[in-house]
């Protein structure tokens, strides 16, 4: 045998021995992306849309959704249990910074970006077209009735009014000291229910004549109430987008394109639809995202 014909055999010989070795090598892992949520219905589902997009994208997803309120939400991103959950600008801006929330949507943005990236290493990324701001609402009958129009309209008949809201609506300075403050508002009684379906049932019964609530609530929509515009600028945007931990960006720089992507495709009457198809219909989230993402080619 000639010497290039030894050198050949060899060679081969090498690679038969190598190729057990290269087969048992795994193929690069998919990224771990672990979703947060709160623990209410928007959440559940905008956690869910995140869920299913970043799993379209490639990425192995873990949920970790209906963890309770914001702080939960914000220590379990903070301390690596989560790596991004949906959250609303104004609701950084005042609760987690402790910041006065006043501004527009760009100032707001801009404040929580900064205080974020400096406190906690948190990355916001461009927020939907959804804005689950506070909001005061009428049957149509009552603010045809009364000529009501503002909230400015509101604080002239609120004594003769009964208003429903939540628990934390007669401490929280966006609630009734704010609604004092800004528009010398008082209602001639205030009653509290800590669900939401309680209030809206009291207007319905006659038991309030507005009722404190949020502006993506299906209820809204469905029930044709009349919305009263903050005409003095009481409450923050509350946009919403997601808030991600940097590590995981670096991880994986194509996390935040299928996010943007499904954020792109919301505002609040599309919230408010998916909001209903849950709480209405009784479907669950997961379904309502799935059905949604297939339909705007995002599955």
């Amino acid at each position: 045998m000639t010497p290039a014909a030894c050198l050949g055999r060899t060679i081969g010989r090498r690679a038969v021995l190598a190729l057990p070795a290269l087969l048992a090598r795994p193929a690069r892992a998919a990224p771990l992306i672990r979703v947060g949520s709160k623990n209410f219905t928007e959440q559940l589902v905008v956690a869910e849309l995140f869920a299913q997009g970043l799993e379209g994208a490639g990425a192995r997803v873990e949920r970790r959704v209906n963890l309770g309120g914001t702080a939960i939400a914000q220590a379990a991103l903070v301390g690596g249990e989560i790596d991004l959950y949906p959250e609303y600008t104004g609701t950084g801006l005042g609760v987690v910074l402790k910041q006065a929330p006043e501004g527009g949507a760009a100032e707001v943005l801009a404040k929580v970006r900064a205080g974020y990236r400096v406190q906690f290493d948190l990355t916001w990324l461009d927020p939907s077209g959804v804005d689950n701001g506070n909001a005061l609402l009428l049957l149509p009958k009552t603010a045809r009735r009364l000529g009501l129009v503002t909230l400015s309209d509101l604080a002239r008949a609120a004594p003769q009014l009964t208003l429903a809201a939540g628990n934390e609506f007669a401490d929280r300075a966006d609630g009734l000291p704010g609604l004092r403050r800004v528009y010398g508002m008082e209602f001639g009684r205030f009653r509290q229910f800590a669900a939401l379906g309680l209030r809206y049932a009291a207007l319905q019964h006659g038991q309030a004549d507005v009722v404190n609530a949020y502006a993506t609530d299906w209820q809204i929509a469905v029930g044709g109430y009349v919305v009263m515009q903050d005409d003095r600028h009481l409450w923050p945007p509350y946009q919403l987008a997601a808030v991600v931990r940097n590590q995981a960006l670096e991880a994986w720089p194509g996390l935040a394109a299928p996010l943007l992507a499904i954020g792109a495709k919301l505002d609040n009457p599309v919230m408010q639809e998916l909001n209903r198809q849950v709480d209405q219909d009784g479907e669950e989230p997961r379904e309502v995202a799935a059905r949604f993402l297939e339909q705007h080619g995002l599955a």
